[in-house]
């Protein structure tokens, strides 16, 4: 039986049929390559959650989940024309150099990272950034010491300014407030950021005509600190300066009151930064000098997720129920930055990234940020703080200062 031919009418609607499947396969496609083209930005962060340094650790954790919200709510990281989400990928590599490492190299080799943090304290921080520089990713670190960025890393920037600048305002407030200060005692952990600290301070207490009447350092995991407070206590300095992590400088001011060590000034690096230091001494900690990179009351106004220092410290006070400190600060500082880099480059290639770090100059809520040429970011005008009546007060700057500096330990 022959079909009659096919009317127009048909004709038509086959074609019509044909289009629209040919436009459902188009549009298929079409979001199958956006799909592609807005996969999220991978940020990995090695973190000390357990181990020596979880007490950092958790806070980098706790600033770093304050800024992915904000960046979620915003649609994400701006991408060239569109936003791009991000993801955070960590894992906790349990205060241990070793699996830092390897946890670094997991991150960029199977995560597939774009780029990393380093985890806090110089050492850690090193040795992820000699990963991330070897396969050319992007790292912003919380490490100020020079045995971190004088390894020729091209990517490597660090949100803390050089431990001499510490140093240097130290003795420059100290000697104004006590004109007859002589001497110095020097006692550091041997460990790169605290002897780092250690051997800057002798350097410069010497330039600047203050005796270093003793000097040594203490093993990683020191306990009995009676052999050096007896040596410094029988030099009587003018000045007593320790270096080390919380954990260490509690015991190591416990043990001077219980030799009756003491001196005019005081000075636990960064010991008085740090809540844990205050709650965990109580009455020892008054007095008890330090600086800082950053203090909660500052007022920095900024084009950031946090808009201003105060900001920043409301939501950590809402967050944790206590002030922040510049391990919380420095680390959610570092993804700002690096947000702000990849919004100036317009790309999420690492290359164009690093470019973007290497020329940054941005205010932020932590304060300005430009690095050197060697990734560090540049000096300035860094607080000096005195434990007073329970809480860290700063001394200087002028423009931040809510105290003046005490003599004496009580």
């Amino acid at each position: 039986m022959q079909h009659p031919a096919a009317t127009p009418a048909c004709s038509r609607a086959r074609s019509l049929a044909r289009a629209a499947v040919l436009a459902l396969a188009a549009a298929s496609l079409l979001a199958s390559a956006r799909a592609l083209a807005v996969q999220p930005l991978r940020i990995g962060a090695p973190l000390a959650l357990s181990g020596g340094l979880a007490d950092e650790g958790k806070k980098q954790q706790t600033a770093y989940q304050l800024w992915l919200e904000r960046i979620q709510a915003q649609g994400g990281i701006r991408v060239g024309a569109e936003k791009v989400p991000v993801e955070l990928v960590t894992y906790d590599y349990q205060s241990d150099e070793k699996r830092a490492q390897q946890l670094a190299e997991r991150l960029i080799t199977q995560d597939r990272v774009d780029f990393m943090t380093a985890p806090f304290g110089s050492g850690h921080a090193k040795v992820v950034a000699g990963v991330a520089e070897r396969y050319g990713v992007p790292v912003i670190a919380v490490a100020s010491s020079e045995p971190v960025h004088n390894q020729g890393y091209k990517h490597l920037f660090g949100t803390l300014a050089p431990s001499v600048g510490l140093v240097d305002a130290m003795i420059g407030h100290f000697q104004q407030n006590k004109d007859d200060l002589k001497t110095i005692a020097v006692l550091g952990r041997d460990d790169v950021f605290p002897k780092v600290m250690a051997a800057t301070m002798r350097a410069q207490a010497a330039k600047a005509g203050i005796e270093v009447v003793y000097e040594s350092l203490y093993p990683v995991g020191t306990m009995d600190f009676s052999a050096a407070l007896t040596a410094i206590k029988a030099a009587r300095p003018d000045w007593i300066y320790v270096t080390g992590y919380t954990s260490d400088l509690i015991l190591a001011r416990k043990q001077m009151a219980d030799l009756d060590v003491t001196a005019p000034i005081v000075t636990m690096i960064t010991g008085p930064a740090y809540r844990e230091f205050v709650d965990g001494l109580g009455p020892l900690a008054e007095n008890v000098t330090s600086a800082t990179w950053w203090h909660a009351s500052q007022t920095y106004e900024a084009d950031d997720v946090f808009g201003s220092t105060q900001a920043f410290a409301q939501a950590v006070r809402e967050r944790t129920g206590a002030d922040p400190d510049y391990v919380y600060a420095s680390s959610a500082a570092a993804l700002v930055v690096l947000q702000k880099a990849i919004e100036q480059a317009g790309t999420r290639e690492r290359a164009k990234v690093r470019d973007a770090l290497a020329a940054l100059d941005v205010d932020t809520f932590y304060g300005p940020v430009k690095f050197r040429e060697d990734g560090m970011n540049m000096n300035r005008n860094l607080p000096i703080i005195q434990v007073q009546d329970g809480r860290p007060v700063v001394l200087f700057p002028a423009e931040m200062q809510q105290a003046t500096l005490r003599l004496g330990m009580k």
